[in-house]
């Protein structure tokens, strides 16, 4: 008959069994099970706020006032270097994605304050004061003063001050504090008057790097600070549009990765990753040329491949750009981009094509792997884990909450890609194996042999232990990365050995 395993082995077994069934409903069933509940929320294929947004507001918010808290009191950004991109861009990036996304959030609880548990400014209001901080704190800022001096805020350096002018509009409209109104004026009314007298209407953003995407979010920026400091760029915007117009203009029509910011010649043709986020933008300022852009864009990069569909990194015609990866496109697969399909989510969304939108959508939703905590595993692993560990979550965030204009005309969107189902499937196949896995992890045990036995099974025991508080404490200070492994090294114990059979003695 079989020997039962002592006390201290049966904990472990036991423990084992329950690990599998947490990893099973936490990691994969119950994150399933919020996938499908959101996909079912008319407001993806149609305008207004997800519940997936409304809920990663309220989740998001407080671990973001205290990481950026702990940023602008810490010296982190003064040592960095200047080609560290996600180190010294996303902190304040990922800022103002938040700042724009409360906004957002602002505008839909005054129309209808029954979609809310709180009111979003009010809930926020620490994280809107700490994020419009950290993007204004001189301290952040030691990566473009490297680059243009201590005259950083008064020349080229689009893409700062640009961030500059979006947090601080946010700032006051949100809170109405006037703290920030002097250094927004004087960035609103520098930049406005460097880019009319700009050769080509655009400037750089760093030394020899002029992205037009930046500039064209730099124009809406100015154009939305009017309605905080009373003042009036509508010439200003107008004239603008010189700067992505003709020959600035690659052969699709659509406006370059990059330019020479002196004569507006591009030097990279479109990418998905700019269209996307020019496409977010540019029906604030001309809806007529948005309109035929995004037409461009739909025409010579959207795709279904692989079962998904989406906004390709580079054109159809471009060869060998299926797979790629950078720290502006992020990774390419199959010739999808996954930061022009992501922000191709808000820009169907703020161009009316919520065809596009719908797909983009589920396809975001079911990669971003929601946690029950509220976490978003997926967006949280491509972010940057120390610098700014918040950027893909709140970039979402925005993402989910861009609205048409009333203007618009609408596209509804209809059907999923298989893409989704099959992701849904492999979350229902991971739970599932993780389940049978706890199952077939006490049948083991419980069909031992004799033959079997637990050398050291102290120690074993010790080490178990030792593995499952280590990891515990590591979730809790570290988070899910670090915390992993030593629970999955505690589901390999105890381990056991197989005794050599003892020989009967015959009897003659």
């Amino acid at each position: 008959m079989a020997k039962p395993p002592d006390l201290q082995a049966k904990i472990c077994i036991y423990g084992n069994s329950l690990l599998f069934l947490l990893f099973a409903f936490y990691f994969f069933l119950i994150p399933g099970g919020i996938i499908i509940h959101d996909l079912s929320d008319p407001a993806l294929n149609n305008p207004g706020i997800p519940r997936a947004a409304i809920r990663l507001f309220y989740n998001l918010t407080p671990k973001y006032e205290e990481w950026a808290r702990k940023r602008v009191s810490s010296n982190q950004a003064s040592a960095l270097e200047v080609n560290k991109i996600a180190e010294t861009e996303w902190p304040l990036f990922g800022s103002v994605f938040y700042l724009w996304a409360v906004e957002a959030l602002q505008q839909a609880w005054e129309k209808n304050p029954a979609l809310f548990p709180y009111e979003p400014k009010a809930y926020a209001r620490g994280a809107i004061a700490v994020a419009a901080e950290l993007v204004m704190d001189p301290g952040q800022a030691a990566w473009v003063k490297k680059h243009w001096g201590e005259d950083y805020l008064h020349q080229q350096n689009v893409f700062y001050r640009m961030l500059t002018i979006a947090a601080a509009t946010v700032h006051y409209r949100l809170l109405g504090d006037e703290k920030h109104l002097p250094l927004l004026r004087d960035q609103v009314e520098s930049l406005a008057a460097e880019l009319a007298a700009s050769p080509s209407g655009l400037l750089e953003d760093y030394p020899g790097e002029c992205y037009p995407g930046d500039v064209l979010t730099a124009i809406t920026c100015i154009q939305r600070a009017d309605a905080v400091l009373g003042t009036d760029h509508t010439d200003f915007v107008k004239q603008a549009r010189r700067g992505f117009a003709g020959v600035s203009l690659d052969n699709m029509g659509l406006p370059p990765y990059a330019s020479t910011a002196r004569t507006g010649t591009p030097l990279f043709k479109s990418r998905g990753c700019g269209n996307s986020y020019v496409c977010l933008f540019a029906p604030e300022l001309w809806p007529e040329e948005a309109k035929a852009w995004y037409q461009a864009y739909e025409k010579n990069f959207w795709q279904e491949r692989w079962s998904a569909v989406g906004f390709r990194e580079f054109c159809k015609d471009e060869p060998n750009s299926d797979w790629y990866m950078d720290v502006d496109s992020g990774p390419v697969l199959a010739g999808h981009g996954i930061a022009a399909c992501a922000f191709g989510a808000g820009a169907a969304r703020m161009n009316g094509r919520f065809d596009h939108a719908y797909p983009l959508a589920s396809e975001m939703l079911t990669t971003s792997w929601p946690l029950p905590d509220g976490t978003l595993a997926g967006p949280r692993i491509l972010s940057n884990a120390i610098h700014a560990p918040f950027l893909g979550e709140a970039a979402i965030l925005w993402l989910l909450t861009c609205q048409p204009d009333n203007s618009m005309k609408m596209t509804r969107g209809s059907g999923l890609p298989l893409f989704v189902y099959l992701m849904l499937g492999l979350y229902v196949i991971a739970g599932l194996l993780l389940l049978s896995a706890a199952v077939c992890n006490l049948r083991r045990w419980r069909q031992a042999g004799p033959d079997n036995s637990i050398p050291v099974a102290r120690l074993q025991f010790l080490l178990w232990l030792a593995l499952l508080l280590a990891g515990g404490l590591m979730l809790v200070t570290f988070g899910y990365g670090y915390g992993f492994l030593p629970l999955l090294l505690a589901l390999l114990l105890p381990k056991t050995r197989q005794l050599k059979p003892v020989e009967k003695a015959s009897s003659e």
